[in-house]
């Protein structure tokens, strides 16, 4: 028996819808409708001229590579071992499992995509340089990316600030009012516990309300898993394996997300390829190649730089 508590959950990839793309550069377009404006006209008007058209806009991103090597040893290969059998296949296993948590991390990046060359390494933006429309800065000199476009990434600020009912009532608005219904919010797992604590008795927000059975034995609840705003219904989700890129290298932003509208690409599904064998052991590749679609950035909105 091995036992691992690496934690393995990650629930942005996991909500991103998939789909298949037959190149580097992947796109996709988005559309609005303009706000509701008077639109009254005379009977009999027989000046009649065409509305200016407004196109759909093209959005694109690149996949970017993703790639353990497994190397055994034939002797290590024949050797039964407890709890797991072969090594080779049971070191597949595992980084395949890492790898997953590689891409949460880089999904949440907060980076713009790069095209790469002979040295450098293709890069698909992350979440952050995608929202534009709806962003609020916990800190101060931060600012959102310069566009929807996933080409610039979004700017931290000097440092983070605790996190407060006030900002999160901000965000939510800004997405409403674009005309997004975002319904998660994914956060650090500090932050996690200070959005309990703005609504606990000790704290300063509103009290819990739950059902109190009035048998068994007592129970201390303190915790928020549901926030219901005036603009709908959030489930509150920690994420381990959030990116750290927030100001100090530590994971600072929230996320507001509508899941329908954040997809994966792929390009090459994750698989495992033989390499020459060159002596007493074997071999192979395990890789993926992978990009970040994001459909429609008005769906959606970051928190930035905050903490517990």
């Amino acid at each position: 028996m091995i036992y691992n508590i690496a934690p393995m959950d990650t629930p942005f990839l996991s909500g991103c819808s998939k789909t298949s793309v037959d190149n580097v550069y992947f796109q996709w377009q988005t559309d609005t409708i303009g706000t509701g404006a008077a639109n009254r006209k005379i009977e009999g008007d027989d000046n009649i001229t065409a509305n200016a058209r407004v196109s759909p806009v093209l959005l694109g991103n690149r996949t970017q590579i993703s790639q353990y090597v497994n190397q055994t040893s034939g002797t290590d290969q024949v050797m039964d071992y407890a709890g797991h059998g072969r090594n080779q296949a049971y070191q597949i296993a595992k980084n395949g499992k890492r790898m997953k948590r590689d891409m949460e991390f880089m999904l949440t990046n907060n980076v713009a995509q790069v095209a790469g060359d002979a040295t450098t390494a293709r890069v698909s933006a992350g979440i952050p340089a995608w929202l534009a429309s709806n962003h609020t800065d916990g800190g101060t000199g931060g600012s959102a990316s310069a566009g929807s476009l996933g080409t610039t990434a979004m700017v931290n600020a000097a440092g983070r600030a605790a996190i407060t009912e006030a900002n999160i009532k901000v965000v939510i608005k800004q997405c409403y009012d674009s005309g997004g219904s975002p319904d998660l919010i994914l956060c650090p797992s500090n932050v996690k516990q200070a959005i309990s604590g703005l609504s606990s008795n000790a704290g300063p927000g509103y009290p819990l309300r739950v059902a109190a059975s009035t048998s068994g034995q007592a129970t201390a609840v303190n915790a928020v898993d549901v926030y219901v705003s005036d603009f709908g219904t959030f489930r509150i989700v920690p994420d381990r394996n959030l990116a750290t890129d927030g100001p100090g290298d530590n994971a600072g932003n929230v996320f507001f997300l509508d899941m329908d509208y954040w997809s994966v690409a792929w390009l090459r599904p994750f698989q495992t390829v033989d390499l020459a064998k060159t002596g007493d052991s074997i071999k192979q590749l395990l890789l993926a190649e992978f990009g970040l679609i994001s459909k429609n950035e008005k769906s959606s909105g970051i928190l930035a730089s905050v903490q517990a």
